[in-house]
């Protein structure tokens, strides 16, 4: 892949580009295989999942700089001035479209960039999601509730420019810090989800809901994870950390699965209105009264349930001391989703009664070396 703003030196968070894309993934695979080697041989692998090198990230977080007159819409440089980055190659075409017809409508309306070094200035992020139906949730980042109105009176304006925006909120920030968005979300539409097609599932996303940036390797790695949960036929399911239901509802549909019982556990109450929500509309499942999510500690949930395979797929920390309330369970399998092989091995050396009997390697974030590896662990 080729960038003109890797060239030019303008954006360099693309750590790998330049190098070949094959070279890429076979170091990628090299790298993980050799963290884990002490638990599962290099050779034992499943080949990686990949889609393509360019045009796959469904999700854009700009950072608005410059002027009311000409903002930037990109990330800020080491002086706080803003990089206009609006036709990264990373984008799906459709994402890049409406980041470029939102850049216009942001100039149009005359909203003014917030200005890191003087604290002046109201809009700080536009943060914008593309799904495979061509619908986005734009959400605009603000320091106060002052220029709201405007952005309220001109939302006929906006989706007329961009027919796709389903979801459109305002998020507030009065805070200077390094911080994406608040805490406080104000919706300017009826809608307030954005259904994301998945394999036969709809997963519906709201503002802060956590989803994986590429939809099509996103995809590879739920269907990797529902045939081998149809392998191993489990009677319950215990997802942990189970954000908007992605492993849990593909779990439920999984050849084997339609008796089982599964339990989701989220510490987010948008995330588990989203997972209830997706599990009315799952296909192909009868026992649905056996599909429940709860808002609760993913790590206290092994206290009161042993289930016959727990799914974890945890922040880049891990897991933490569940490994060890796993490895003293009575739990036969886990599932573990993982972005990070160097937590992953910490956490594995916790669970040392675990084998680990299927690994592969799925890469969400071409010409970077971030990572997403799958693991079925079993005793």
């Amino acid at each position: 892949m080729q960038c003109d703003y890797f060239d030019d030196g303008a954006c360099r968070s693309c750590t790998l580009m330049g190098q070949g894309y094959d070279a890429q993934l076979q170091d990628l695979q090299t790298l993980v295989a050799r963290a884990l080697s002490d638990r599962f041989p290099e050779h034992g692998w499943a080949r990686p999942a990949s889609g393509p090198e360019s045009h796959f990230r469904n999700k854009a977080k700009l950072v608005v700089g410059g002027t009311r007159q000409s903002p930037t819409f990109g990330i800020l440089d080491r002086g706080g001035q803003g990089v206009d980055l609006r036709d990264c190659g990373l984008y799906e075409p459709g994402l890049h479209e409406t980041v470029r017809q939102l850049a216009d409508f942001v100039t149009g309306v005359g909203l003014t960039p917030y200005d890191v070094p003087r604290r002046t200035g109201e809009l700080k992020h536009l943060i914008v999601t593309h799904s495979p139906d061509g619908e986005s949730m734009i959400r605009f980042v603000l320091r106060s509730p002052g220029q709201l109105g405007r952005i309220e009176r001109a939302l006929p304006d906006l989706r007329a420019s961009i027919p796709g925006a389903r979801v459109v909120s305002v998020n507030l920030l009065p805070e200077h810090k390094a911080a994406l968005e608040g805490d406080e979300e104000t919706f300017l539409t009826e809608e307030q989800t954005l259904p994301m097609h998945v394999n036969d599932i709809v997963l519906h996303l709201r503002p802060r809901s956590f989803f994986q940036t590429n939809t099509a390797v996103a995809s590879q790695l739920y269907r990797q994870a529902q045939q081998w949960v149809s392998q191993l036929g489990p009677a319950s399911v215990l997802d942990l950390f189970c954000g908007v239901g992605g492993f849990a509802l593909h779990a439920a549909t999984a050849p084997g699965t339609s008796t089982a019982r599964m339990r989701g556990i989220e510490i987010s109450p948008d995330a588990v209105a989203s997972a209830r929500l997706s599990a009315t509309q799952l296909p192909q499942r009868e026992a649905l009264d056996d599909i429940q999510f709860t808002v609760g500690d993913a790590t206290t949930a092994l206290s009161s349930d042993t289930p016959d395979l727990v799914i974890v797929n945890p922040p880049r920390r891990g897991i933490g001391d569940l490994a060890g309330d796993l490895e003293r369970s009575d739990v036969p399998h886990v599932l573990y989703s993982s972005c990070n092989v160097t937590s992953l091995a910490t956490d594995l050396a916790a669970m040392q009664s675990f084998r680990v009997t299927r690994a592969r390697l799925f890469d969400m974030f071409p010409q970077t070396g971030h990572h997403e590896v799958l693991l079925l662990l079993s005793r």
